[in-house]
């Protein structure tokens, strides 16, 4: 079973099928699979895109849910956010697609950097948006373009190739970014129900099937801290 037995993620996210699932794990396949991921992070610190990369990569989402996120979608209080709808591409267009199932409509956890990443993108729209004035597109989306018109999916994907080139970084694709939520979520110990939650995954056997990779060493955990256990007092 592969990523493309979630109906959500057929329907949402067409940018990763089954050909490339084992070619993304080789990539992953790593003892410190964050190292990628954070060196990534610090390096495009002042993207206009960080915000975006900054989602992918600490909530899991997909490329065009992310996309799809709407100001209306942030709770800043509760540190939370809904996924209600996602950008596709069909061709040179782009269209608005509701999840099609309970568990693609979810909330996710923010951690508090993140959080204020999403601040700082408010005042930094805002000052866009004063620049524009009367020729702003107020959209609502919280990746948008300098006149407020949201991001094609695919020009999102070449920014990103382009990001991981200029910065000399090694060869990684926006959804690599969910692999490694899923793997560093799963190694932490992390319920599988709450990774597969915050994935959107249909079932939760479609989140341990896609990542068994990452469950030996849970296993090599589980057996040492028994030990640990039942010897304690030895």
């Amino acid at each position: 079973m592969g990523p493309t037995d979630d109906p959500d993620y057929v329907m949402i996210d067409l940018e990763f099928d089954t050909q490339d699932e084992d070619e993304a794990m080789d990539r992953l396949d790593d003892p410190h699979p964050g190292t990628q991921v954070r060196a990534f992070l610090e390096a495009t610190r002042n993207d206009r895109l960080h915000p975006l990369w900054r989602l992918l990569a600490m909530t899991g989402m997909r490329r065009g849910e992310v996309l799809g996120l709407k100001w209306e979608d942030i709770d800043f209080e509760a540190g939370r956010l809904s996924v209600r709808r996602s950008l596709i591409p069909l061709g040179s267009e782009v269209i608005v697609s509701e999840p099609k199932t309970a568990r693609g409509r979810r909330s996710i956890a923010l951690d508090p950097e993140t959080v204020e990443v999403l601040k700082a993108q408010a005042a930094y729209q805002l000052a866009e948006q004063e620049k524009w004035g009367e020729a702003w597109t107020d959209s609502g989306y919280i990746c948008s373009k300098e006149d407020g018109t949201p991001y094609h999916p695919e020009v999102v994907s070449r920014f990103f190739r382009q990001a991981v080139k200029e910065d000399k970084l090694p060869t990684i694709r926006p959804h690599d970014l969910r692999h490694t939520h899923a793997t560093l979520a799963l190694r932490a110990g992390i319920h599988p129900k709450v990774v597969s939650e915050r994935l959107g995954h249909a079932t939760v056997s479609i989140t341990l099937d896609t990542y068994s990779h990452a469950i030996p060493a849970m296993q090599e955990e589980a057996a040492a801290l028994i030990a640990e256990l039942v010897f304690a007092d030895a």
